[in-house]
């Protein structure tokens, strides 16, 4: 297929073959993807509306015993700067959260061999006890503790709802393809086991986020292949809520590569926005990329500027560091032409924009 055939094809709101994405994808140039997903996204989401998040991502613990090469976060469990939250810790982080007008918490951690499933419970109830959503455990996790304790993925699912766990994030997905994964998290789940967790998650009645880590190993048709199991899934189950892309960031702890560009990184958002045809919503990274770089994300595609991060540490961990107070996160979205509307974990509206001054974290 050659580029002015895809073109016509994607104009005519056909889905995406895996030849015409390709050929859109390497040929295409930037502003004429950017068209064609901007058109994407107003076919599915016709107002000019662009929502955020207030939020915290709270990690309860840096142990893992996966090692991923590409994470700057993880500690050994005898390293001086491991650490395990404790409830008192997290009280105040939930009170700071509510505060500042959140609505959920993005909950993750590491793989850590010594919490329970009770524990895990727990923290569950605690945070639910504070009026808030919780969006969290992403699929290694769930995954992990399955086997630790020799249950299902539906029986720990089953256990972490009936406490109270709201959604689901789409961390752990990197890329996937296992010839990417056997490289930077052997020891993490495979593909099949992420997408199988989040098929359970979405037959549970809860919906999810989906993610993808690019810039490192993988090949073009490693991220198209990402994309097209993710629409797969989508089609069978809908439970997906949104998918967020993220550019992978190098350090000198972690597997080298050179960081990723704004013009890679905007080219990703738009073929996403064509390919997952399914999936409502698609956010806009800015919290690798920037203020600026998150804006301009919202004229290739993406219709959702993510959260404001009152709390971030995975990706500071790499050495990036962006924030956002809520006032700032509507002024990009209405210097763009946008209306801005606050939503919550799982892209329902919460409120008019703009109530607050400020949401950073002092």
């Amino acid at each position: 297929m050659n580029l002015y055939e895809a073109i016509y094809n994607t104009e005519k709101g056909q889905p995406l073959c895996f030849t015409t994405a390709r050929t859109l994808y390497e040929q295409a140039d930037l502003l004429t993807l950017g068209q064609l997903a901007q058109k994407a996204r107003f076919d599915l989401n016709p107002e000019p509306l662009v929502t955020y998040a207030i939020d915290r991502n709270i990690n309860y613990t840096n142990i893992c015993t996966s090692g991923c090469l590409f994470c700057a976060f993880w500690r050994a469990g005898a390293h001086p700067e491991a650490y395990v939250l404790d409830d008192r810790a997290l009280a105040k982080k939930l009170e700071e959260t509510k505060a500042l007008g959140g609505t959920h918490i993005l909950f993750q951690g590491g793989l850590h061999p010594d919490l329970d499933l009770e524990w895990h419970e727990s923290r569950i109830r605690l945070i639910r006890s504070f009026g808030l959503e919780l969006h969290g455990y992403s699929p290694p996790e769930i995954k992990f503790l399955a086997d630790r304790f020799g249950l299902t993925i539906e029986q720990v699912l089953g256990r972490f709802i009936k406490a109270g766990l709201s959604s689901i994030p789409g961390g752990g997905a990197e890329i996937l393809v296992d010839r990417v994964r056997r490289i930077i998290s052997p020891r993490k789940v495979t593909s099949k086991e992420w997408l199988d967790v989040m098929a359970a998650a979405h037959r549970l009645g809860l919906k999810t986020s989906a993610t993808m880590m690019f810039g490192h190993v993988e090949t073009t048709t490693e991220q198209l292949t990402h994309l097209f199991r993710l629409r797969r899934l989508q089609d069978d189950t809908g439970g997906f809520t949104a998918f967020i892309p993220w550019p992978y960031q190098p350090c000198r702890q972690t597997i080298q590569g050179r960081p990723t560009g704004a013009t890679a990184y905007l080219r990703m958002v738009a073929i996403a926005r064509l390919v997952l045809d399914n999936i409502p919503h698609v956010q806009a990274s800015w919290v690798t990329q920037g203020a600026d770089i998150g804006q301009a994300a919202l004229f290739f595609g993406a219709d959702d500027l993510g959260s404001t991060m009152i709390e971030e540490n995975v990706v500071a961990a790499a050495g990036v560091s962006h924030k956002l107070s809520e006032k700032e996160m509507v002024r990009l979205i209405e210097k763009a032409g946008f209306q801005a509307g606050q939503r919550d974990n799982i892209h329902r509206p919460v409120q008019t924009a703009g109530h607050s001054e400020s949401h950073s974290e002092e």
